[in-house]
């Protein structure tokens, strides 16, 4: 086990992990991985307890270990969710149905790795043994193993259909964190985000524009389009966390992370509801995209729609209960049935395998 005292010794380790991952460094080209600072919204605190005050630099202005212990922990999660998604999508190198769809994949996956080894900077730099620690760790776990720290990030991405839902929707999550981290009280992370973000809106748009390409294709039956909008957007929902949080509230109160119009607002926070008003903006936003993407849709197919909000839920107050993705409550049993009938399964796969392997089935991008 390599020792990290430095993050020279980090980035060791990093290049063994894209090793142990399978990701050959010549796939990235001459990408270049490399720290980098956006602008601050405010040079003081935004909200909660210390509004006013000026940001923090350094760990050793946060007031209490408590909070350090926050903040270090946010800067974790974010990072681990940035490592697992190169390890969910690494399988499709090999199968993208043109160059610029593989192209595109390696530049999210060359920045996810590139936000990864950001929140790492900070760990290493910032938070002593204990953030050396952390940032060893978030290359030892692996998502295909199911050891990442959210379920969302466990999940298996098998097809080109599943990486452009993927980064429509999970990406789309991603966009929220950062954009509410970008408020944070401890400007080392505020800085990072910022810049992450900048590059977090090419992901989204490979997303968008994918499954833009893949209904003009028309190849792939919409009921099954559908099961992967089934599957995404029901574990996008849990990643806003639960409706009544603590650690949102306590994130809040101490100013680590803000609210999505944060510089823009004009009323106080309901501190009880946090995490629901983040759930509600990216619900609209959702429906929204939904809505551009139903214009491709024959007339003689079904719309695709977002899920209900209880439809298979791993958190909160919906946990495990036997909602169907319109939101009815069904008995177990039928619940069981409905999930083979609303997400994709074997069967699908085996569909969708046979139509990547031909042509066209997903429209070529215009570049112009």
């Amino acid at each position: 086990m390599i020792k990290i005292s430095t993050f020279d010794d980090w980035v060791d380790y990093f290049h063994q992990w894209q090793k142990d991952i399978g990701y050959e460094p010549e796939l990235l080209a001459n990408y270049k991985f490399e720290t980098k600072l956006g602008e601050l919204h405010s040079a003081e605190i935004e909200f909660g307890d210390f509004k006013g005050q000026p940001k923090w630099q350094r760990v050793t202005q946060i007031p209490n270990q408590t909070i350090r212990d926050a903040l270090m922990n946010l800067i974790v999660y974010q990072g681990d969710t940035e490592f697992a998604s190169v390890e969910q999508q690494r399988n499709l190198l090999d199968t993208a149905p043109t160059e610029y769809d593989h192209q595109a994949l390696v530049r999210v996956n060359s920045e996810e790795m590139r936000h990864g080894w950001q929140m790492c900077y900070l760990l290493v730099n910032y938070f002593g043994d204990s953030g050396k620690l952390e940032a060893r760790k978030l290359l030892e776990r692996r998502a295909f193993k199911g050891e990442r720290l959210l379920g969302s990030f466990n999940a298996p991405v098998n097809n080109w259909l599943d990486f452009f839902t993927y980064t429509e929707f999970v990406d789309r999550d991603g966009k929220y964190q950062l954009t509410m981290l970008s408020h944070s009280s401890f400007a080392p992370l505020a800085e990072s985000v910022t810049a992450m973000l900048k590059e977090e809106f090419f992901h989204m748009f490979t997303g968008h524009t994918g499954l833009t390409r893949i209904l003009r294709g028309g190849k792939i039956p919409i009921p099954i389009v559908q099961k992967y909008f089934n599957k995404w957007l029901s574990t996008a929902y849990d990643l806003f966390g639960t409706t009544r949080s603590s650690s949102a509230h306590w994130a809040y109160t101490w100013g680590l992370k803000g609210r999505m119009d944060e510089h823009e607002a004009t009323i106080p926070a309901d501190q009880e509801k946090l995490n629901d008003l983040a759930r509600g903006h990216y619900l609209i936003e959702s429906a929204k995209l939904i809505e551009q993407l139903n214009q491709l849709v024959p007339t003689n197919q079904p719309k695709l729609y977002a899920p209900d909000l209880k439809f298979n839920r791993s958190i909160g107050e919906h946990v495990g209960q036997p909602y169907s993705v319109t939101g009815e409550l069904l008995s177990t049993e039928a619940f069981t049935r409905h999930l083979a009938d609303v997400l994709p399964t074997e069967a699908d796969e085996k569909i969708l395998a046979e139509i990547i392997k031909g042509k066209d089935w997903v429209a070529q991008m215009q570049l112009n």
